[in-house]
């Protein structure tokens, strides 16, 4: 049975764990020490009184007038900290935690359709369904008590829980990742160290002088991605951030190579509809009407080009101006914020020397659960919740836990079990070409590291995207079809592990129109007349239109042969011994493209094509 449809962007709060004890802990603080923290195994402990804890709500004042009523927009906040804040004088860091989601979503906003013939989209049903509120967010409301505070208010720290602006309670009009967001999350960085106005309710001034002033941000989807954001300003006191399967670049996660394409499972939604559900109806259709209609206009659903829209919601480039360390965690199956979210942002971050650490598991939008356990070289384990807390006592409280001296990624392994790498994607990871083979038109085709010249047969497939659905097309790896073409390694001598994103070199024609969807699925085969489901590793789309660069699409003629070369999503996957590598040719994705009318037909020529994947150990490990 089909489950409800959830919001594509959701909070998710990690549950309590029990504390390990590592050996080799440093030594506790006495029980009668002044106001401060008492540290034990190197992280923090629970010491101060949550039932005693301050609660209070606080209206930001931001530089920004997003609704255009002539006063500048205030987002509101809820602060939990501890009593001694107020009576001995203790000062504290704080964990903040911003979020669209708080309360007064709408609940069953309309999808446009994804229908091409029905370009432009002007909000036409398209019968797939409406964006319906998730019982996620519903628990992701502004909870003191809740999960960040009960458990880190006892152990020293402040946190704040923050309405984005143009959300709940907080003013003007939500704008889907660009400046304004941004400007509207750092203004509470900058309440917390005295360089902006905070409120009472009753429009009271309000200051904060119980915090020592050092932030550190996390969430999870769209919670984690406001940190990303607010990092890229350098904004003093924003220490550190832990962004959970966070957006980097909205672009990655609405468009690919010049194609629309939705976020899994969102089938049909775009930058406009999340800002109708964080808006709730009323706003959206009120006083954020026009800024809406300006996010649909120029969101452009009709090429999919990287435009200013875009740069303006991609924050890559502007990593150089990262002060705050930062901790990315992601799920390798995270087909909302699909892979290159984190892999381009953590490169990004590696090019600029910004402290960094990973932790990526086999889960997918979310984060890996606060009981997953990692041990290091060194025999010590650490569940993820430790490692979140270490992590900001290290930021936070210059707790020097040697969080920062251990192996930089965590990965989860296929059998579930964590382990730790030096790096990500793995240093000894080397391309290894394969090259596409074919014995004659319909046949399934080969994958070899052979470097002997192919034969010059052509294939050929037919778009019926809108009839068949991807597990179809990605079935029966042995036998021909009229709607995609698949080829395939020999058995794999032994496991090969890839690391890094595959990149598929492609040359092909459109034969009798002027334009197409292009989808390549890698897939793991069990072996020849297995009955084994195979497993989609990762995908990738393009718009051959967009074959030079993604901002800009060039007309096509019909049957010429054109080089097309993309990377499909980054991954870390092992193959085991006895299975194949396969790749999946097809048109469009009914999952995730726009759909055009079926019967496009495509030529590819293997000769000149090739999959490139990224293997620890190379050719040699790869056996083929």
């Amino acid at each position: 049975m089909r489950q409800p449809r959830r919001m594509a962007l959701f909070t998710a709060a990690f549950t309590g764990a029990a504390l390990l004890a590592p050996p080799g802990s440093p030594a506790s603080a006495r029980p009668d020490t002044p106001p401060g923290i008492v540290v034990q195994d190197g992280m923090t402990q629970p010491i101060y009184s949550f039932a005693d804890a301050i609660e209070e709500r606080v209206y930001v004042e931001t530089p920004l007038d997003t609704d255009n009523d002539g006063r500048r927009d205030r987002v509101a906040i809820d602060v939990s900290r501890p009593r001694e804040t107020a009576t001995a004088g203790l000062k504290v860091p704080v964990i903040f935690e911003h979020s669209p989601y708080r309360k007064g979503v709408w609940g069953d906003v309309p999808y446009p359709s994804v229908l091409v013939d029905e370009l432009p989209q002007a909000g036409r049903g398209h019968g797939l369904g409406a964006r319906s509120l998730d019982v996620a967010i519903q628990r992701a409301k502004a909870n003191l008590p809740g999960s960040l505070d009960d458990y880190y208010v006892p152990r020293g720290y402040a946190v704040v829980l923050g309405q984005s602006i143009g959300t709940g309670d907080s003013d003007g009009c939500p704008t889907s990742g660009d400046r304004a967001e941004t400007l509207g999350t750092k203004a509470v960085i900058d309440w917390l160290n005295g360089r902006a106005k905070g409120f009472t309710a009753t429009g009271e001034p309000v200051t904060a002088g119980w915090t020592t002033g050092a932030v550190g941000m996390t969430g999870v989807s769209y919670n984690g991605t406001l940190p990303n954001m607010v990092a890229t300003t350098g904004v003093a006191g924003l220490k550190t951030i832990i962004p959970v399967s966070a957006i980097s670049s909205w672009y990655d996660y609405y468009r690919a190579n010049g194609l629309v394409v939705a976020p899994g499972t969102y089938q049909g939604e775009d930058a406009d509809v999340l800002a109708k559900f964080t808006a709730g109806q009323a706003r959206a259709e009120g006083p954020c009407a026009d800024e809406i209609a300006r996010i649909t206009e120029e969101q452009d659903r009709v090429t999919g080009d990287y435009t200013r829209f875009w740069r303006e919601r991609d924050y890559r480039p502007d990593a150089r101006n990262v002060r705050a360390s930062v901790f990315v965690v992601h799920g390798l199956n995270d087909w909302n914020v699909k892979p290159e979210n984190f892999a381009g942002w953590w490169d990004q971050l590696a090019r600029f020397d910004v402290p960094r650490k990973i932790w990526l598991h086999q889960g997918g939008h979310g984060g890996p659960g606060a009981a997953a356990t990692v041990t290091l070289p060194d025999g010590r384990s650490w569940t993820y919740r430790q490692t979140e807390n270490r992590w900001f006592d290290y930021w936070l409280w210059n707790v020097r836990n040697g969080i920062m001296d251990e192996p930089t990624a965590v990965v989860q392994r296929e059998d579930r079990a964590y382990t730790t790498y030096a790096n990500w994607p793995d240093p000894a990871a080397r391309v290894v070409p394969l090259r596409l083979t074919a014995a004659d038109a319909t046949a399934p085709g080969g994958l070899t590291a052979d470097r002997a010249r192919p034969s010059r047969v052509t294939q050929g497939f037919v778009d019926a995207g809108r009839t068949i659905g991807p597990d179809a097309l990605v079935a029966g790896p042995d036998e021909a079809s009229a709607n995609r073409l698949v080829y395939r390694t020999a058995a794999l001598p032994a496991d090969v592990r890839m690391s890094g994103r595959p990149e598929m070199r492609l040359r092909m024609s459109i034969d009798n129109r002027a334009d197409a969807n292009l989808t390549v699925y890698l897939v793991d085969y069990g072996p020849a007349g297995s009955t084994g489901s195979p497993v989609v590793v990762t995908r990738g789309w393009m718009d051959p239109q967009n074959r030079i660069s993604a901002a800009q699409g060039l007309p096509l003629k019909q049957g010429k042969m054109y080089d097309y070369r993309w990377t499909l999503e980054p991954k870390d996957y092992v193959f085991s011994a006895g299975h194949r590598i396969g790749v999946v040719v097809f048109s469009s994705d009914q999952e995730y493209t726009l759909l055009p009318l079926d019967g496009t037909r495509l030529t590819v020529a293997p000769t000149g094509s090739e999959l490139r994947i990224p293997i620890v150990g190379g050719r040699v490990a790869l056996g083929l």
